[in-house]
């Protein structure tokens, strides 16, 4: 898999029939490895090991209900009181980050109401606070760690 511009984390990676597979540290299951399911475990390192986020603070691939049809983010994580702190999108490395990937979780947060948003393929990562009040949000030179924010 490619390198990413994240720390480099131990995975546990197997192979079965000539598929490669990743162990998922929240969901607890092995995932075939895809190029998105190397970012999406990437973030997931990095949220847990890096920024400090409570593992059972954090939910991955999740149904959501979004102008009445279903969608399905990629990483939520909240605050100790149930609050949805950060949503993260991710796509595979080949996929080049557009307006269109900012308009997909933004249509989410209509829904979850987070406070921080997450964009990344692994090679550019973009971070996000959201301003209620004024109704925009703001970039961020990097994530702040969880202890900060809560």
């Amino acid at each position: 898999m490619k390198k990413l511009d994240f720390p480099n984390f131990k995975f546990r990676i197997k192979n079965k029939e000539n598929t490669d597979y990743i162990f998922d540290i929240v969901r607890k299951k092995w995932f075939v490895l895809t190029s998105e399911e190397w970012v999406r475990q990437h973030c997931i390192h990095f949220l847990v090991y890096v920024k400090c986020y409570p593992i059972s603070l954090i939910n991955v691939e999740k149904k959501v209900l979004v102008n009445n049809l279903i969608k399905r983010y990629d990483i939520i994580a909240y605050s100790s009181n149930g609050k949805v702190l950060l949503i993260v999108e991710c796509k595979g490395s080949n996929i080049k980050i557009s307006q269109k990937t900012f308009d997909q979780i933004a249509r989410y947060n209509l829904v979850l109401k987070s406070t921080y948003l997450m964009i990344s393929n692994g090679l550019s990562n973009y971070f996000c606070k959201v301003n209620y009040k004024h109704n925009n949000y703001t970039f961020l030179d990097n994530l702040p760690e969880y202890k900060s924010i809560t």
